[in-house]
C-alpha cells in the first residue's frame, strides 16, 4: 500500500451640462473603424480567421460578406479571405454592428499547471470539463484560461482531450510554439501515453494495435467513431502495468492521434475502458457506480494523459511531463487491490514524489 500512495484557482443647466457627456456615452456605442497592426505573434494566419477572433460574436456569414464587399483593406488595398497576414501589416477593419444579445459570461478559471514559460502553459485537466466550447457545451478549458488572463495576447489550444479523459492538456503562448508543436506531433516526434483501466484477462505484456478508424455522426449529430477497413490508419501500443482481479492496468502509447482511438481500439479488441459510455460496457458501468464490499464507486471513465516528451519550441531541450492519476482514479484502484499485493509504478499516483 505504502507503494501504490507514491503512485498516486439646477436643472436645465445640470441638463445642459449632462447633454455633452450623455452624447459622448452615445458615441461610445458607434462602431468605428479600426486600424489594427499585425504584431509577430499574429502573423502567418488567414485573414477570415483573423477577423472572427477579433470580431467576437459577430456571425461567419458578415464576416465574409464584408471580405468580399472589399471594406477591410490591408496596407490599403483590398485583399481576399485567403490572405495571410504578414508582420508589420496594416488591417483596416470596417465598423462592424452586432445586435446586442444576452451574452454567457465565462467564469475565468485556473487549472493545476505543471509547466509554464513564454512560450507555454501545461495543465493537468479534471475529468468531465471539455477543452473548449461547442457541441452544446457553452465553454470549456481554454475559454476559461482566457477570462482569467484577459491580458494574455496568445491562448491556444495544442492538442484535445475528450471531455471525460483527464489529464495532460499543452496550451500555446505564441503561434511559433503551437506550429512548432503541431509539426512534432504531424511528424509524431511527440510521446504521449494513457493509464486506462479496462475489464477481461489481457495476456501479453506489451501488444499493438492497428486498426483503421472512421469517424461519423449518428442520426441526433454525436460524434462517434468506428473500426472500418477504409478508414484512416491508427496505431496504438498497450503496455500491461498490473492485474487487479478481473481488471488490468494499461499504459497506452499513442502511435497516430486519431480521435476516439485508444477507446475504439480496446474496446473493438475486447477490452472496453471501466466507466466508457460510448464504446464501453453499459452493464458493468452501472454496476462499477455503486460500491460493493470494499470496492468504491467509480463514476468517470477511467482514462488519464498522465505522461507526455516532447521538444521545448523555444530551448530545443527534450521535455517529459507526468500528472499522476487523479484521486478517483487511485482511490478506486486501492478499493480493487488485494491485501498484500504490489503497489503500482511509482509516480502514477497525483501528489507523488515521482508525479
Amino acid at each position: 500500500m505504502k507503494d501504490l500512495a507514491r503512485f498516486s484557482r439646477g436643472a436645465s443647466e445640470t441638463a445642459k451640462a449632462a447633454a455633452p457627456s450623455l452624447n459622448a456615452t452615445a458615441s461610445q456605442n458607434v462602431p468605428q473603424v479600426q486600424l489594427l497592426t499585425i504584431s509577430e505573434e499574429e502573423a502567418g494566419q488567414r485573414i477570415d480567421n483573423f477577423l472572427l477572433r477579433i470580431c467576437k460574436g459577430v456571425p461567419k456569414s458578415h464576416i465574409y460578406r464584408v471580405l468580399r464587399s472589399g471594406e477591410v483593406r490591408v496596407n490599403k488595398g483590398r485583399i481576399d479571405q485567403t490572405y495571410r497576414l504578414a508582420e508589420g501589416d496594416m488591417v483596416r477593419v470596417p465598423p462592424i454592428r452586432v445586435a446586442e444579445k444576452q451574452e454567457n459570461v465565462v467564469p475565468g478559471a485556473e487549472f493545476r499547471i505543471l509547466l509554464e514559460d513564454n512560450h507555454l502553459l501545461v495543465i493537468d485537466k479534471p475529468a468531465g470539463v471539455a477543452v473548449h466550447g461547442g457541441s452544446g457545451v457553452s465553454y470549456g478549458v481554454i475559454e476559461q484560461l482566457r477570462a482569467a488572463r484577459p491580458q494574455a495576447k496568445f491562448l491556444e489550444l495544442v492538442h484535445r482531450l475528450d471531455r471525460d479523459t483527464s489529464g495532460i492538456l499543452l496550451i500555446a503562448k505564441k503561434r511559433s510554439a503551437l506550429t512548432n508543436l503541431h509539426d512534432q506531433m504531424r511528424e509524431g516526434t511527440t510521446d504521449k501515453r494513457y493509464l486506462t483501466l479496462v475489464q477481461g484477462d489481457w495476456k501479453n505484456a506489451r501488444q499493438h494495435v492497428k486498426l483503421p478508424l472512421h469517424k461519423y455522426s449518428t442520426p441526433d449529430g454525436e460524434r462517434r467513431v468506428r473500426v472500418q477497413a477504409d478508414g484512416q490508419p491508427s496505431h496504438t501500443v498497450f503496455s500491461l502495468m498490473r492485474r487487479f482481479g478481473d481488471f488490468a492496468l494499461l499504459e497506452a502509447e499513442l502511435k497516430t492521434g486519431r480521435t476516439h482511438q485508444i477507446r475504439v481500439h480496446l474496446s473493438s479488441s475486447g477490452f472496453p475502458i471501466v466507466g466508457d459510455d460510448k464504446y464501453g460496457d453499459f452493464g458493468l458501468n452501472k454496476a462499477l457506480q455503486k460500491a460493493e464490499g470494499r470496492r468504491i464507486a467509480l463514476k468517470r471513465m477511467f482514462l488519464h494523459a498522465w505522461r507526455i516528451s516532447f521538444t521545448h519550441p523555444d530551448s530545443g531541450e527534450t521535455v517529459t511531463l507526468k500528472a499522476g492519476l487523479p484521486d478517483e482514479c487511485a482511490n478506486f484502484l486501492r478499493s480493487l487491490q488485494e491485501s498484500g499485493e504490489e503497489g503500482l509504478p511509482a509516480g502514477m499516483i497525483a501528489g507523488s514524489e515521482e508525479a
